[in-house]
């Protein structure tokens, strides 16, 4: 009898690692009969015979490993269930805990495996994927520049796979959109308790140091006790089933641990976050701080056997160059813990890297709009960085967190809050709630995956190079692309500045027009483009280029006519007949004329000139607005039609302005 019992469960071992192979899942093949092999050889055999088993199961999981690295985790669970089924003896659990430590420090490495791509911000990316240069097949060099437009440091991503789909293990919430720090914690609390019930958990609280984030910190420290206590946390936690970390990241130190251990003391935590230090030097190596952030508590989570919540609070994406060589192996690092990453952070201007905070200086009374790292929401930027004068200062919401962040959350099965509520200080800030289908969100595959769709794809290669091409933070590039729109109140600098505007203009006309023409080539390849998300970035982009021509052309003929009649004025001022009038020096209260400020207006002045570039623009805004309701595009088609083709100076009065000696430094954010 014993005989048939054994050939019976041998028989139906063998069937189970039989049907897990057949339908080519090696993992639940190993892990089959991995479980059944301990379970067994435990049970009727002695330590030693345990103690072969052990380090024959490490051979099989670590010739795994080069097979795949998700294969690592999967043993890693098969071997957790062995633990938590099996009455081991006590030697016998701490050799395959050592086992287990081996086995995700190698599947660690191989996660962590990911191309470098360099910056995206003033130089280009660098590495083994570079920022593409300008063709001559496609954007033809304007004649007589001296100035050699180089290659932009900006990319754009594909959408053949969306966020939607789930192709490794459970996937989080790239994007849920709560209306205040309460309903994010409320929320995060219900997290917190799905996961209790399956288990002790520590979670670790991760901090941005910069100035922008003190309110933040404030906000969750008035309300973490208060959390705790109204979701019923508090009882578990008298029994030690929650504990909590505190750790913050800036630049110098990169890295700050706040708890001297993880602690279950709501008092404890506030006294933490209290700190919290300032670090002013702009820069959050947020990957890098995720990382260490893990690597400090991973060990104790493994010892007391807790599942780990990493819990990061920041209104930023963190440094380019730190996200982009080390995005994919913090993601690994995640996997290999086991550890759910969760945000509180702020939504992601639309195409484009940086939001600006108003901040005046204490001393000199200066109104300053200092750049925050804030986007975009895709792994390359797709949309143009100039605004058709200069580099844009909107923040024109995407509907979306920054990319690293939203992939991140994804991943590890965590979820992104993003907060929709405007913060006081931002400048040009406002609020849409989109209606977004799938196939407009953010492609939040890894940056190779989306690169290699770019390059396969000739309008999505050639749509990338017009915005490097027109890319305000190249240095070269913005020789000509960025056109003045504050002039001075003296007329003789006012003369030399307008002068050279006009000079820069005659040389930016023909560029746009040039890239234009190149897109517009592409009308066939954006019919049979299969993604809306690029079909919509096509649509956008053309009418803005067009848009853009009308305006620069009302920009020369205006800047002209105002030239020709201020020299007029500067000769005989006493003249009535002279268009140019001065305005007041002074207005009410205590204003001064500060500068003249460039703004766009419905009237133009250039007649039968633009009006063929007017009447196109209007038609492919209307188009966009027409075929891509309820998404950004719409949302800045219409953003466009309302800023008018025409362009007006109009005096700009502010406050005076006090001489102070060694003012304070403007702080970074």
């Amino acid at each position: 009898m014993s005989s048939s019992v054994a050939g019976s469960s041998r028989m139906s071992r063998e069937s189970s690692i039989e049907a897990a192979a057949s339908a080519s899942d090696v993992p639940a093949a190993v892990a089959a009969s991995t479980a059944w092999l301990t379970r067994n050889l435990v049970e009727q055999t002695g330590g030693l015979t345990a103690s072969a088993v052990v380090h024959m199961v490490g051979l099989v999981v670590l010739s795994l490993v080069g097979v795949e690295p998700r294969t690592a985790v999967r043993v890693q669970e098969v071997l957790a269930e062995v633990l938590d089924d099996v009455e081991l003896k006590e030697e016998l659990k701490i050799e395959l805990e050592n086992q287990l430590t081996e086995v995700t420090e190698v599947s660690t490495e191989v996660f962590s495996s990911s191309p470098i791509v360099g910056e995206v911000g003033a130089s280009g990316p660098i590495g083994t994927i570079s920022a593409p240069s300008v063709d001559r097949a496609v954007l033809e060099q304007v004649v007589n520049s001296e100035v050699n437009i180089s290659g932009l440091l900006l990319d754009t991503p594909s959408a053949s796979r969306l966020i939607v789909e789930a192709p490794d293990g459970q996937v989080g919430d790239a994007r849920a959109v709560v209306g205040s720090y309460q309903e994010a914690l409320d929320r995060l609390t219900q997290e917190l308790l799905w996961l209790l019930d399956k288990g002790p958990v520590l979670v670790v609280w991760l901090f941005d140091q910069s100035e922008s984030m003190k309110d933040d910190q404030q906000e969750i420290k008035k309300r973490i006790e208060h959390v705790y206590q109204e979701l019923g946390l508090l009882n578990r936690t008298s029994s030690g089933a929650l504990e909590t970390a505190v750790t913050s990241y800036g630049d110098r130190p990169r890295f700050m641990v706040h708890t001297r251990q993880p602690t279950p003391s709501t008092s404890e935590i506030v006294a933490a976050i209290d700190q919290v230090p300032l670090d002013t030097s702009g820069k959050e190596f947020m990957c890098t701080a995720i990382q260490e952030a893990i690597a400090r508590h991973r060990t104790y989570a493994q010892r007391t056997r807790r599942q780990m919540a990493l819990i990061v609070v920041t209104d930023e994406s963190g440094e380019r160059i730190d996200n982009e060589t080390q995005l994919e192996r913090t993601i690994a690092e995640a996997k290999a813990a086991r550890c759910r990453i969760y945000w509180l952070g702020r939504e992601a201007v639309f195409g484009y890297p940086y939001a600006h905070i108003r901040w005046v200086h204490p001393q000199t009374k200066r109104v300053h709009w200092l750049p925050i790292d804030r986007g975009p929401e895709t792994a390359f930027v797709e949309q143009l960085q100039t605004d058709g004068f200069h580099r844009r200062y909107d923040a024109h919401p995407s509907g979306f967190g920054p990319y690293e962040c939203t992939r991140l959350a994804r991943e590890t099965g965590g979820v992104f809050f993003m907060l929709p509520s405007l913060e006081t200080n931002l400048v040009r800030g406002e609020k849409r709630d989109y209606d977004m289908q799938a196939p407009y969100y953010p492609d939040l595959r890894s940056r190779a995956e989306v690169r290699a769709d770019i390059e396969r794809s000739p309008l999505r290669k050639t749509l990338e190079k017009v915005i490097y091409d027109l890319n305000p933070y190249d240095p070269e590039a913005r020789k000509i692309i960025e056109m003045r729109v504050e002039f001075s109140t003296d007329y003789e600098t006012l003369a030399r500045q307008i002068q050279q505007e006009l000079g820069k203009a005659k040389v930016y006309l023909p560029y746009l027009a040039r890239a234009e023409e190149t897109v517009a080539k592409l009308q066939k390849e954006r019919q049979y483009e299969p993604s809306p998300r690029w079909q919509a970035n096509y649509d956008l982009l053309y009418a803005q280029l067009i848009a853009y021509q009308a305006r620069m052309y009302e920009y020369s003929a205006y800047l002209e006519q105002f030239l020709i009649d201020l020299q007029a004025y500067v000769r005989n001022p006493a003249d009535p007949k002279n268009a140019f009038k001065p305005p007041p020096k002074t207005k009410s209260p205590d204003l001064i004329h500060d500068e003249w400020h460039i703004r766009t207006r419905q009237r133009t002045i250039t007649g039968d000139k633009i009006k063929p570039y007017v009447e196109r623009a209007t038609a492919l805004f209307q188009e966009v607005l027409r075929q891509h309701p309820g998404t950004p595009w719409a949302a800045r088609a219409e953003y466009e039609l309302k800023r008018g083709f025409g362009v007006e100076l109009v005096p700009w009065y502010d406050i005076p302005h006090p001489d102070v000696t060694n003012p304070l430094p403007i702080p970074k954010l």
